[in-house]
């Protein structure tokens, strides 16, 4: 019998979400995804203290500033994780850059270099790396710069109309428009968990970017993000991409009897608008308390994982 993980597949471009090489290899996705959590997950598994172990005898070869020692054993630490999965998947890896520079274009550019360079180092094409940025206006000007110069970025935290809106304007590779989150800060202001996928306001916000994308031929890859259940998953069917979590894959892989969803792909084009304007983008984004909240939480989460990650370097 069909699974929901095989019509998935069907329809969707499925990619893991974690920096566990070994679930990768159990599930076979086309992508992957980590972030810094992710990243110290795998940093606390026995199996990954080599990586750690290395990342650091490197980084303290090169650099005699304890500080710049720290951020570049994190950086190669994260590559080294990313080598490992680019030898697995057939498709694209995204790593991250340091969420403690979010609001500084120039510093997210040169470290999505940094990491390219490191990726370089141990062999890995560029065309398999997505640079992964939050979705801040920043973020999404050093997306711009980035693949203007031929570096394909993926845009995180994303929770707005206005960062989507920003990112197709910029002409960015990929959007992760996050699902799981939205509908955490709504049941945490009043709503009742629905039952119905279809009226969870995170499905609900990744359907309505995905076909203001297709209405107005935007390339940018849209991927849902962020998942609570399958629920929410399986209503995003058709998507152009899907990051998912080892444990929801195997729920999928088990399930049998789920309701089938399918986004609709064929709308008339529409011509596109103009682009935002910074005070537009920071206008509309603004009015959006749950996407403001989520994205500056997601950042102060991501920000303290790394510092997390860099006070495991010290201790070894």
């Amino acid at each position: 019998m069909t699974s929901a993980l095989d019509r998935l597949k069907q329809h969707s471009s499925i990619v893991a979400d974690t920096g566990d090489i070994e679930a990768i290899r159990k599930h076979q996705p086309e992508d992957a995804t980590t972030n810094p959590s992710l990243l110290l997950k795998a940093s606390e598994m026995p199996a990954y203290q080599a990586y750690l172990q290395r990342a650091w005898d490197y980084a303290k070869s090169v650099e005699t500033d304890e500080n710049k020692q720290l951020e570049l054993a994190c950086d190669y630490f994260a590559v080294l994780i990313g080598k490992e999965i680019a030898d697995i998947v057939p498709g694209y890896i995204s790593t991250e850059v340091d969420a403690r520079l979010s609001f500084d274009t120039q510093a997210m550019i040169a470290k999505a270099k940094t990491l390219l360079s490191l990726y370089q180092k141990e062999g890995v094409s560029q065309d398999k790396i997505l640079i992964k940025i939050a979705s801040t206006w920043e973020g999404i000007k050093a997306a711009e710069q980035l693949e203007q110069e031929g570096i394909k970025c993926n845009l995180t935290l994303l929770f707005s109309q206005a960062q989507a809106r920003a990112c197709a304007d910029a002409k960015v590779f990929l959007i992760s428009p996050f699902v799981g989150r939205i509908l955490d800060w709504h049941v945490a202001n009043g709503l009742e968990k629905p039952t119905d996928p279809l009226n969870d306001p995170g499905v609900q916000s990744v359907r309505t970017i995905y076909e203001f994308y297709k209405r107005h031929d935007y390339k940018t890859v849209v991927m849902g993000a962020s998942f609570r259940n399958t629920g929410e998953i399986i209503a995003l069917t058709g998507c152009d991409k899907l990051t998912i979590s080892p444990g929801l894959l195997e729920e999928l892989g088990q399930l049998t009897d789920a309701q089938e969803y399918l986004l609709d792909n064929d709308y008339p084009v529409e011509a596109k608008p103009a682009p935002l304007s910074e005070a537009q983008f920071r206008w509309l984004h603004n009015e959006d308390a749950m996407a403001t909240e989520k994205l500056a939480e997601g950042i102060r989460a991501f920000a303290k994982a790394q510092e997390e990650l860099e006070a495991r370097f010290k201790a070894l």
